[in-house]
């Protein structure tokens, strides 16, 4: 099995040691992602909603990096700081994922780093070929 580390420059640099994404050659791991905006490696402002359309967009930086897109994603696992803030979350995530979403999780948990509201992390997988 091969292991290459992905670093997408459209998304934010990790933000301790760990690669945005690992590719095996089949199967690509994509590390938790947080509604940062790039440029300035600060939470985006508008609450849950913004924080999800940002983190998605990191995520589509990723997977674009390592050849792949929303539609290659076969398992995401979402992390909520507010389980309140699921119908908000869940507006803008099938937004991205429109044909087939893939399989999920979706968490409540007591606090995610940065103090983000959303955090998403996702498992690709690459076609025959691709």
């Amino acid at each position: 099995m091969s292991r290459r580390p992905i670093a997408a420059p459209d998304a934010p640099a990790a933000i301790g040691p760990y690669s945005q994404a690992i590719d095996t050659g089949s199967i690509v791991f994509c590390s938790g992602s947080l509604g940062v905006d790039p440029a300035t490696g600060e939470l985006v402002e508008g609450g849950v909603a913004a924080q999800a359309e940002r983190a998605l967009l990191n995520l589509g930086a990723v997977l674009r990096e390592a050849g792949l897109g929303y539609g290659d994603v076969a398992k995401t696992s979402c992390f909520l700081a507010d389980i309140g803030d699921f119908a908000a979350f869940n507006a803008v995530y099938a937004r991205f994922f429109t044909d087939a979403p893939p399989a999920r999780s979706t968490y409540a948990v007591a606090a995610l780093p940065k103090g983000a509201r959303i955090e998403i992390e996702a498992t690709a997988v690459r076609p025959a070929g691709r």
